[in-house]
């Protein structure tokens, strides 16, 4: 490693970096802009300087920018020269100049870079008298606000929207002196990540609209580590919560999840947690139409009624539920009557993922991981809206083979213009094989839009190119042979191939993907292979057990059931409503454990208030098979809390066992009982950890106002609820996390601050050298590894897709809002939803005569929709698509069915 001077100081840089990503690693503040560690330099603010000296007889030295000069072996710097410091201040002054009096109402006050940086410059006064340059703001959608007259020209925004994000509505436009970020007319951010320029604007240019609607100070917003819910990524989160409310959704730093981003799915979902379909306290109906709210002990002695006297329980769990309460269901129910909740198909390839991964040598990689593979392929799967993280990865993947190639050519990798210009708009190997046009098809240097069957037939043939031993398909086409045979070269080529895939398709889609990668460590490569699971526990259920949703179904239509328990799942959402209906009928007691009102929690007796993800601590498995923690970020007011806790109160109440006093407590238990989850205990320090003898504060040091939240009923301020489940305390009181080693392990750091530093840069202060993990690793723990050795192929190739006369091959189309049940609650993102559709190919949509908005009629599984038709690029002939959507009732999909104008369908 280098070793270089910074004031004197010797200090030991990594290879490779710039002085100002040496500087910042090793614990020194130097104000920067432009400059962002995902992003790298491009030298646009000047706020970096520094002196650099030839040696250690010059004495005069030169102001250079630090993030656009190399690391060298004995370079010599210094950050606090006179002459250095008074241009950084000399810059800020300048950049100060037309920026608005605004710090005390505006929304990014503080939590501001700017405000961080222009202290730490020294700029304090300001001399300018004269009009300043103001600017016309644009309306940006539910998500983003928009006021331009803060802004200083960093570049950032642009940057991650369109060269990182792959945006294409906002831009830069100029004219003399004046430099515009934003759309060419007001309207909606189209990308999927768009929230992340609250995070990334160093200012208040870009800040989050649905916070401004229930606005609170950031120092005043009680936090805790958390996981998002609505998909099966695991992305860290911190979300911040004032007088009983939840506010935002922050990212939480982990690099080796989700990095500094998330999707707007992620980041503006929240608000289920604080809507009016939330249950808040235990509901009893004895009778049909009637409804009444009990006390706690009064609902629990009932379920102990209905479960006990011998009675037989069948409990169903949920994706959306954590570890610990799918566990408790089990315990109350017994093994042998626990079922997961999900339909058959899905059920079933769930476990067939787990198998894969377990019984082959190919490992689930990290999303980070993902984002530094240098060949992609991607069979069956619209990356962007069942897992938008690893789509935005993937395109840092794409950029890997051309970005490698331009460092060959001794341009800096940290150096962002010069890389950006010598790769220009260079593609490779990137594949897509989907079933219509996704977002990612721009990324590619290939597209194939095929039906399920012929996706799965390229994959057999790709598996066959690599090893002669792989099954291959017949009768093969021959461009569909030629695209198999580049496709492998290029992956034959790569370092880290990387092949995605999942669980919304098919078994034989499924089945091609462990192939391709199965034939790649065949010939010595080792490969990455990705399956994107569509739930938050999906991957943690599957290692739970159990039967399918299909299995219950069965067993209840057979008798011997008394008592039916549901955990946080609207069934109504997995099967037929003719079928739940007729499930339900088969049992006296129907309990259900929830924290939202459904269709599901409408047919049940009894009712229990669960906790959502804020309002409790638990664990939930992503889809690399990382067991990750959760922990409530406040104490919710009435009868709210985890489904295991209710669960173990209830078989307390009715003899069955013990309650559990704390999460530590279920999570033994659940090593005993279940192997496969015995190390998920290591996902986050037990309650008992303490740092300096105290608790880590959820609050921040300058959280102001405790009293005035209870001024209403009382002016003595009330005694801090404990936590009996986590090393975290509800104040300010306890250990503060300020960087630089001064804090507790990273699982436990509620939200990234160091004096300073109060912007969500301050997560340098925590990595373990910039743009690392974090210090003590990143959080979470790995369930799943690979086997060595290596399994027998799949051999059983579909046949080629053959069109039927009159019936189309319906699948499911996933869209990013809607087709998750809990951002569907959130108003902002209802918003965004889409009407329901039936797509068609182009060319079949002509043989039916049904322009676009054209009510078409789709009869399957025993269903018949009428909704306007929607043209869908790509989507071959014969092939149909039904979005998963609110509003549409579920199909077990993909089935045959028939299509046909409303007329023709009733005749």
């Amino acid at each position: 490693m280098p070793k270089i001077y910074v004031d004197g100081k010797e200090c030991e840089a990594a290879e490779g970096q710039n002085l100002l990503e040496a500087c910042l690693g090793l614990g020194f503040d130097l104000p920067y802009f432009c400059w962002h560690p995902a992003m790298r330099s491009v030298g646009a603010c000047r706020q970096c300087a520094v002196k650099e000296f030839k040696d250690e007889n010059d004495a005069r030295g030169r102001i250079v920018m630090a993030c656009m000069t190399p690391v060298t072996e004995g370079a010599r710097i210094s950050i606090d020269d006179p002459e250095a410091r008074a241009f950084r201040a000399g810059v800020i002054e300048w950049l100060m100049a037309s920026h608005p009096h605004d710090c005390p109402v505006c929304d990014e006050g503080g939590e501001c870079h700017l405000q961080d940086m222009t202290v730490m410059a020294g700029h304090v006064y300001r001399r300018h008298r004269f009009g300043k340059r103001t600017y016309r703001n644009q309306d940006l959608g539910p998500f983003v606000n928009h006021e331009m007259n803060r802004c200083i020209q960093c570049y950032r925004c642009v940057r991650f929207y369109c060269d990182y994000a792959g945006g294409r509505d906002l831009s830069v436009f100029a004219s003399r002196d004046s430099v515009y970020f934003g759309r060419s007319e007001d309207g909606t951010l189209e990308s999927e990540f768009s929230g992340n320029l609250v995070e990334v604007c160093p200012t208040g240019v870009f800040t989050d609209k649905t916070l401004k609607k229930h606005y609170t100070r950031k120092w005043d917003l009680q936090a805790a580590p958390s996981i998002c819910v609505h998909c099966g990524l695991g992305c860290n989160t911190t979300p911040g919560e004032r007088y009983g409310r939840l506010r935002r959704i922050r990212n939480r730093y982990n690099g080796s999840v989700n990095g500094y981003f998330l999707c707007d799915r992620g980041r503006f979902g929240y608000e289920f947690v604080n809507g009016d379909k939330r249950i808040r306290r235990p509901v009893l109906r004895e009778r049909p139409g009637e409804e009444e709210q009990i006390d706690a002990g009064e609902a629990i002695r009932r379920a102990s009624l209905m479960l006990g006297d011998g009675k037989r329980v069948m409990a169903i769990g949920s994706p959306r539920a954590s570890l610990e309460s799918n566990f408790a269901l089990r315990e109350l129910a017994g093994p042998e009557n626990f079922f997961s909740g999900l339909p058959d198909n899905e059920h079933k390839l769930l476990r067939l993922v787990l198998d894969i991964l377990k019984g082959g040598p190919a490992r689930s990689p990290s999303l980070s991981e993902v984002g530094r593979a240098d060949a992609v392929l991607i069979l069956g799967e619209d990356v962007t809206n069942t897992a938008p993280v690893e789509a935005l990865m993937l395109r840092q993947a794409a950029r890997k083979r051309p970005v490698e190639k331009a460092v060959s050519r001794k341009i800096p990798e940290w150096d962002a213009s010069a890389i950006k210009t010598a790769i220009q708009n260079e593609k490779e190997p990137f594949h897509v094989a989907a079933p219509f046009a996704t977002k990612l098809d721009e990324a590619a240097k290939a597209v194939y839009h095929a039906p399920p069957e012929d996706i799965a037939r390229l994959g057999n043939a790709i598996a066959h190119e690599l090893d002669r031993d792989a099954p291959s398909p017949e009768g093969l086409e021959g461009r569909i042979a030629q695209l198999a045979k580049d496709i492998a070269e290029d992956l034959k080529d790569a370092k880290s191939p990387i092949i995605v895939s999942g669980v919304s398709l098919s078994e034989a889609v499924v089945k091609a993907a462990a192939n391709v990668a199965w034939a790649l460590e065949a010939i010595g490569k080792k490969a990455a292979l990705s399956y994107i699971v569509p739930e938050c526990n999906s991957t943690g259920l599957a290692l739970m057990g159990g039967k399918s949703l299909d299995d219950a179904l069965k067993a209840a239509a057979h008798g011997g059931f008394d008592t039916l328990v549901i955990l946080e799942n609207d069934l109504f959402t997995r099967a037929g409503k003719e079928e739940v209906e007729v499930f339900f009928e088969c049992f006296e007691n129907i309990i259900a454990i929830d924290h939202t009102a459904t269709r599901t929690t409408s047919a049940a007796g009894l009712v229990f208030p669960a906790a959502a993800f804020a309002e409790g601590t638990g664990t939930l498995v992503n889809s690399e098979g990382r067991a990750q923690r959760f922990f409530k970020v406040f104490d919710p007011e009435g009868d709210i809390a985890e489904g295991w806790r209710w669960l173990g109160r209830i078989m307390e109440e009715s003899g069955a066992g013990t309650a559990w006093s704390n999460i530590d407590e279920v999570l033994e238990s659940m090593a005993s009982e279940v192997p496969e989850l015995q190390e998920a205990i290591d996902a986050a320090p037990s309650a008992g950890l303490r740092m300096a003898g105290q608790k880590v504060a959820r609050a921040p040091q300058r959280f102001s106002g405790r009293t005035a939240i209870h001024a209403g009923r009382s002016v003595i301020e009330p005694r801090p609820p404990e936590d009996p489940d986590s090393p975290l305390s509800f104040s300010m009181e306890g250990f503060q996390p300020k960087g630089l080693g001064k804090e507790p392990p990273p699982e436990l750091i509620p939200q990234f601050w160091s004096p300073g530093w109060n912007s969500p840069q301050a997560v340098i202060r925590f990595q373990d050298g910039t743009n690392g993990g974090l210090r003590g690793n990143d959080p979470g723990v790995r369930l799943i590894n690979p086997a060595e050795a290596m399994p027998g192929y799949f051999r059983e190739v579909p046949g080629p897709f053959r069109p039927r006369k009159g019936e189309w091959l319906v699948i499911p189309v996933y869209h990013i809002f809607g087709s998750e049940e809990l951002n569907a609650l959130s108003p902002p993102v209802a918003g965004l939803i889409p009407r329901p559709y039936i797509g068609l190919n182009p060319e079949d949509a002509v043989k039916l005569e049904a322009p676009p908005g054209e009510e078409v009629a789709l009869k399957a599984g025993g269903l018949h929709l009428k909704l306007p038709a929607r043209h869908m690029p790509g989507l071959p002939e014969g092939v149909a698509a039904l979005p998963v959507l609110p509003g549409v009732e579920r199909l077990r999909l993909p089935q045959w069915g028939v299509v046909a104008r409303p007329k023709e369908s009733a005749a």
